[in-house]
């Protein structure tokens, strides 16, 4: 039977009439805030901020600006283990991005955000801060590179040095977990502010470690090595510059050979103004002061600290093969090492690595293999006791005065003082030879050196890029690519009846002349493994290596500066001058069976600017018409006898 039509409401059974009631007004109300959210399309998606470290996470991380003398604040991240109490802090200053830096993974695992370098002191209860320094990524105020002390450069009142001063009596007044003492480390620019905390240091400061530093950006760190210019500085200078160095702006020349694009530009000062680099503070402020004047001589750290009290305990670290940096630490152990009378309070590492890769993996560089990690082995075994003495109280082992590692035999070793070797001459003979026994005969031997043609520092293509594994490791580009040159001279010993080690920085003795009035002069010193694959004794070399010219250390001078880096002249055409500069500190062994080579050239191009061989006032505004090719002459035997003076352990005795 048809039942009849009813109402809504009045067709359901009494104990529901409210519920339908309900269910009428529902629909009949604005869907709730999520509903509401995912039904209109054009609300907008941004928010402000998403907060990464979870309920869950095993730290604590804090970002705060702080307070400088001036009022500029500076953002700094603290990261520490959930619980942690009465605990060192651990600090680094930063142009390189103090966020990114502690933001390694997306993880809730401390170990995972920091560093490499860092896992085995804050899985320690170590408290890391990292701060970006003023000027740039976070922080305010303005950036200068490698900002000098207050002073005669520095007329704002406040430097690295009190910046640091600040922030660390900051961070013991207001971190409650920490325990009040203060250690800073940091590698390369991190370096020269790890040095630069040291100046007039926080009380709270007890410990430093100053790796890879830049200390002497003239002498041998980063922008010239003895005056001649590293051309991939423009690089640099270019992303650090700019947009306070988050902007990751780069030079856009594309993807290409990098030697072709630099030779093409004509002078360094050409490539400079062709790419907008020349409107770059700092570019123009190398560019204007290519001598080695007051405006290099003032910027100096290890001068500063020569000047001062040493009162922190100081551990300075560098790679034997450092491509950007090789020249600070050991420049710093000098100034400080007469300061330490109870040799308790400075101490050298000098590891088997390229630049800042003691903050890395130490397994191998290049063609090498070592013996382990040897970048862990020295942050496990000496550089955290060296920290846990100083900031911790631990009664650890004592810290070596000198720690080094032996390349050719692969083991660390500890000595009292650095250098160790005696300096032995190893002279160039006739015949492209070199002897340990003074030649009496003396003569010359020439060469062409052609800026039209210069000789490039790897096998082409090149690539400039700091990222790259060519840029990183061409300091043991085995040197066959240019041994038949006919602008590279290469002397070479008979093979070695019995090892040679060396310990210390190689000294060249260089008599040698132009037919032009500027050059530029290049030696390498170089291990020649036998061309039998290697074994037994060789320790790390690769059956691959037979044959191969390891450099040991390759340094250059600018020529115009034989009678003073501040007092540059023209060369007299065939006039021999005699040059004496340094190679990188070193600790090496030449095996029996091997040759020790040395190589002597005029160009090292890009990684160094050309010389045009003819004197200009400066290098950088070089017309094309200046670049000349020249005769050079290289002298030996007799009263002009050319060596390389290498600092063998036990002296001439070690070579009878």
């Amino acid at each position: 039977m048809q039942r009849p039509q009813r109402h809504p409401l009045t067709a359901l059974p009494a104990l529901c009439t409210l519920c339908a009631l309900c269910a009428v007004l529902t629909a009949l109300s604005p869907p709730s805030t999520a509903a509401a959210i995912g039904s209109r399309a054009v609300m907008p998606d941004g928010v402000d901020v998403y907060e990464r470290v979870r309920p869950d996470a095993d730290h604590v991380r804090r970002e705060v600006m702080i307070p400088m003398r001036d009022g500029t604040r500076l953002f700094t991240v603290i990261l520490m283990r959930k619980g942690t109490s009465n605990a060192p802090l651990l600090l680094s200053r930063t142009p390189y991005d103090a966020k990114s830096t502690t933001n390694r993974l997306p993880s809730q695992r401390l170990a995972d955000l920091v560093p490499v370098a860092d896992i085995e002191f804050v899985n320690d209860g170590y408290i890391r801060v990292l701060q970006d320094i003023r000027g740039t990524h976070r922080s305010e105020g303005d950036f200068v590179m490698t900002r000098p002390i207050a002073g005669p450069l520095n007329d704002s009142g406040v430097d690295e040095s009190t910046d640091a001063y600040d922030t660390i009596d900051w961070l013991v007044r207001h971190v409650s977990e920490s325990n009040g003492k203060v250690g800073v480390i940091g590698s390369s620019y991190l370096g020269f502010t790890t040095l630069m905390a040291e100046i007039d240091p926080h009380p709270a400061l007890k410990a430093a470690v100053a790796m890879s530093p830049q200390v002497d950006a003239w002498i041998g760190d980063d922008y010239f090595h003895n005056g001649a210019f590293r051309v991939g500085s423009l690089d640099y200078v270019v992303s650090q510059s700019t947009g306070k160095g988050a902007a990751g702006a780069a030079i856009a020349r594309g993807t290409g050979d990098d030697f072709t694009a630099y030779l093409e530009a004509g002078s360094t000062g050409d490539f400079a103004r062709r790419w907008g680099v020349d409107r770059f503070p700092y570019a123009r402020k190398l560019m204007e002061n290519p001598a080695y004047t007051a405006f290099w001589s003032s910027q100096a750290v290890d001068r500063w600290l020569a000047q001062r009290p040493l009162t922190v305990p100081t551990m300075l670290v560098v790679g034997q093969w450092d491509q950007e940096d090789s020249y600070g630490a050991t420049a710093v152990y000098r100034a400080l090492a007469p300061k330490d009378v109870r040799h308790d309070m400075v101490s050298l590492v000098i590891g088997p690595w390229r630049h800042s890769g003691v903050n890395h993996y130490g397994h191998d560089l290049g063609p090498l293999t070592f013996a382990g990690d040897t970048a862990l082995q020295f942050r496990t075994e000496t550089m955290k006791s060296f920290l846990d003495r100083h900031l911790k109280g631990v009664d650890g082992p004592r810290t070596p005065p000198v720690l080094s590692y032996a390349t050719g035999i692969h083991r660390w070793q500890v000595s009292e003082r650095w250098p160790v070797g005696q300096l032995t001459p190893l002279f160039l003979d006739g015949q492209f030879t070199a002897s340990f026994d003074r030649p009496e005969r003396q003569g010359h031997d020439d060469y062409v050196s052609d800026p039209a043609r210069p000789i490039p520092f790897v096998a082409r293509p090149v690539h400039l890029n700091a990222s790259t594994t060519q840029w990183r490791t061409w300091l043991v580009q085995d040197q066959r690519f240019v041994s038949d040159r006919p602008d590279v001279l290469s002397y070479r010993t008979a093979p070695l009846r019995q090892s040679v080690q060396i310990m210390g920085a190689p000294e060249v003795s260089l008599f040698a002349a132009t037919s032009g009035t500027d050059s530029d002069w290049v030696v390498k010193l170089i291990d020649v493994y036998p061309d039998e694959a290697p074994e037994g004794a060789d320790q790390g070399a690769k059956p691959t290596m037979a044959g191969y010219e390891l450099p040991i250390g390759i340094e250059i001078f600018r020529g115009r500066y034989v009678h003073g880096f501040a007092t540059p002249a023209p060369l007299t055409p065939g006039q021999a001058e005699h040059y004496r500069f340094a190679l990188p500190n070193v600790n090496h062994v030449f095996l029996p069976g091997h040759r020790i080579m040395v190589q002597v050239q005029s160009s090292l191009f890009p990684v160094y600017d050309r010389n045009p061989q003819t004197y200009v006032d400066n290098i950088f505004n070089a017309a094309p018409q200046d670049y000349r090719p020249a005769t050079q002459q290289i002298h030996r035997g007799g009263a002009k006898a050319s060596a390389l003076l290498l600092p063998i352990v036990g002296g001439s005795d070690a070579v009878r």
